[in-house]
């Protein structure tokens, strides 16, 4: 049984959620690996739903994401079965044949057929998923599907979250109104390689399969992979969308219609504020930084850069500590291997100008910034003064608490 957690200080409330209509959803105990909780979560979407999906690029991925990966061709989706407290990852033939059974279990309550079922797993590695448990609550389970289910389902596909993570938009296609809701889970073993935990996202648009997924995949770069706590890529992660066309929107024609303008804008807002909650819920974490790095010589670059700085323990102990150590980010500017000149650099915190020019700022007055490292959220911006790349990335200090809960993940 996993110990109960006390809930992040960096906990985002969760907002007033609606319907999506031709979404069913529901949440179960099946006691797979917790007690009294709930651990086995269902969506089903009415026929006509389209899918898109991206997934953790760990070259050793579980079973659910290889059974969603190929589920993925055909574009089309009836259900989404995933459960809480075992990944299904390293399990051999075993993860194969809980993917085929699970999905053959669902697809017969949903009436479709299982490759329009789509799998997903989080939990402990290495230990074979009890199957029949799955299979013997689907049934019920359901059977007490409803639209007003997704405060039970983000609930439901909790590990060591310690709140439940949910956003919604409105807006609109063609002046059609339309909404998008999703939810995710994710505390540790969060770095950005696509994806980054598991996220649930499903709108009324009517949007075919390419479009939805060439917008799944460009509003993750600047979401999903953008955040990190622990610079640990999972075998697990995904995010999966999901168009049920019940807003009967005006046809699109391809990624780049100006009818999505809204609908782009609502979709990426909405991953950013999921991605953030998971930093915010990060193991451990109290307080999130922001760090953004300019005058790289690329984007890429700048990337580089900034995740360098987000994935230091040094960075982030530091934070954690309230101390204002601005060479640790000098630190990891230097260390990653990209372009920098130390006589052109500048080095920001809470919009203060510490230091340039390959020096501390002259007269530099530390009083306002350890102000703003009391604070919850900490801005570090980094100029390299070297060209026209930027990138943004988002992460949390390392305290004792990360340690604590993962010394004890299995016990």
């Amino acid at each position: 049984m996993a110990k109960s957690l006390p809930v992040s200080p960096l906990a985002s409330p969760l907002p007033t959620l609606g319907v999506v209509p031709g979404v069913r959803l529901g949440a179960v105990e099946a006691g797979i690996r917790y007690k009294g909780r709930t651990d086995l979560v269902v969506a089903e979407f009415d026929a006509g739903t389209t899918v898109a999906g991206v997934f953790t690029r760990s070259k050793c991925p579980g079973a659910p994401v290889d059974w969603c990966r190929t589920a993925l061709k055909g574009g089309v989706a009836r259900a989404l079965v995933v459960n809480a407290g075992n990944a299904n990852v390293f399990t051999g033939k075993a993860g194969i044949e809980t993917c085929r059974v699970t999905a053959e279990a669902e697809a017969e309550l949903a009436g479709c057929p299982s490759s329009e079922v789509f799998l997903a797993s989080t939990g402990v590695i290495g230990e074979v998923l009890p199957t029949g448990k799955i299979t013997a609550a689907l049934p019920g389970l359901h059977a007490s599907l409803t639209e007003n289910g997704w405060e039970a389902a983000a609930r439901g596909i909790m590990t060591t979250d310690t709140f439940p993570k949910a956003a919604v938009k409105k807006t609109e296609i063609g002046g059609v109104p339309v909404v998008i809701q999703g939810i995710a889970k994710g505390s540790g073993m969060i770095a950005p390689d696509m994806a980054t935990m598991l996220s649930f996202v499903a709108t009324d648009a009517a949007l075919p399969a390419s479009v939805l997924q060439a917008l799944l995949s460009e509003g993750t770069g600047s979401s999903f992979n953008a955040v990190t706590v622990d610079s640990d890529t999972s075998t697990s992660d995904m995010v999966l969308l999901f168009a049920t066309g019940k807003a009967e929107n005006p046809a699109i024609n391809g990624v780049d219609d100006p009818a999505l303008a809204s609908f782009r804008t609502a979709l990426n807002e909405l991953l950013l504020d999921l991605a953030l909650m998971v930093v915010r819920d990060g193991e451990g974490a109290t307080k999130q930084i922001r760090i953004r790095v300019t005058g790289a010589t690329s984007d890429k670059s700048a990337r580089v850069i900034a995740r360098a700085i987000a994935d230091s323990p040094l960075v982030k102990t530091a934070v954690a500590g309230e101390d204002a150590n601005w060479g640790r980010v000098v630190m990891a500017v230097g260390k990653c291997g990209e372009p920098a000149d130390r006589d052109r650099l500048a080095v920001s915190i809470g919009g203060v100008t510490i230091a340039c020019e390959g020096t501390v700022v002259d007269g530099y007055d530390e009083t306002p910034v350890v102000a703003h490292m009391k604070g919850q959220e900490i801005d570090i911006d980094v100029d390299l003064g070297l060209g026209e790349g930027k990138a943004t990335m988002w992460t949390c200090d390392l305290t004792h608490g990360y340690i604590d809960i993962n010394g004890s993940y299995r016990s």
